[in-house]
């Protein structure tokens, strides 16, 4: 019974938001002369549910009063150079390319999730298996998420580099997943023996894939980190379409199509942050700059 009631319940939400997603695009899409808003998408945001990229779409149409196109790459360098070389208005990024790129960007918003601007990047490794650092990781096949990636290669980069030690001297095999979902299924899944994945990711795989993670297990945990930013060109920060932007993420707990859309989520909302919030970002790149 228990279990019709959560089946039900599910197909209700998403019976609504199909609905509010209906409601929300008539009379935005083909209404204005205005360029499309353009907003860049990378791995580090949950892509799987289209669902989802269909209510952002639609709830940052209404509430921009403007046609807003997503867009969707397979890794972070492809957004990142679009975004600095002003060819999309906006992106969700990470902290590392958002270090990287410097004064060449913007910062729009930063998600708050359970209750905080930070998060954490977690080294995770088949369940069962006894290992409790990066030194019993010696030797394995080792899965990243992207090179431009804090919590999917930066950190453990920065955290062999403490140790004079570098990726392909650690571990036998390394490669690249370009998701941090895909760095989970592949531990899961045997592919690879460990991985570097973002932590809020594979906390909400453990709500929406359970199965998944507990094939996995987190051996160590990293120091809280600025979470993945939105940022936008420099040359576009004080624009109004910014500005109109930035209104819409930061008026979404408000909203019903924009509270089911931070619920899909797992996120609280958006708020102004400050560049400083990525410094411990910053001291890993410097890290593995002097060790390069």
């Amino acid at each position: 019974m228990q279990r019709g009631r959560m089946i039900r319940g599910a197909c209700g939400r998403r019976q609504f938001l199909k609905a509010a997603v209906s409601l929300a695009c008539l009379g935005v899409r083909g209404a204005s002369t205005e360029t499309p808003f353009t907003f860049g998408l990378t791995p580090v945001f949950l892509t799987s549910d289209l669902l989802l990229l269909e209510a952002l779409q639609a709830y940052l149409e209404r509430a921009m009063k403007s046609e807003v196109r997503l867009i969707l790459r397979r890794t972070y360098q492809e957004i990142s150079s679009q975004l600095v070389a002003g060819q999309i208005d906006a992106a969700w990024i990470c902290g590392y390319p958002f270090v990287s790129y410097g004064p060449r960007l913007s910062l729009v918003a930063v998600p708050v999730w359970r209750g905080d601007k930070q998060y954490q990047a977690y080294l995770i490794a088949a369940a069962g298996r006894s290992a409790g650092a990066i030194e019993d990781l010696a030797g394995d096949t080792h899965a990243f998420s992207d090179p431009d990636s804090n919590s999917g290669y930066l950190v453990t980069r920065a955290l062999l580099a403490e140790r004079k030690l570098r990726p392909e001297s650690h571990f036998a095999r390394t490669f690249f997943t370009y998701g941090h979902r895909n760095v989970v299924r592949a531990v899961a899944n045997g592919l690879a023996q460990s991985g570097s994945v973002d932590g809020y990711v594979w906390e909400v795989m453990t709500e929406t894939e359970p199965d998944l993670t507990r094939r996995t297990n987190v051996i160590w945990k990293s120091e809280w980190f600025g979470f993945p930013p939105i940022a936008t060109s420099a040359g576009f920060g004080a624009s109004d379409r910014i500005r109109r932007f930035k209104a819409a993420l930061l008026a979404m707990p408000g909203d019903d199509l924009g509270r089911q859309v931070l619920s899909l989520l797992r996120l609280d909302g958006f708020d102004d942050a400050e560049p400083g919030l990525f410094k411990g970002i910053a001291r890993r790149v410097e890290l593995v700059r002097q060790f390069d």
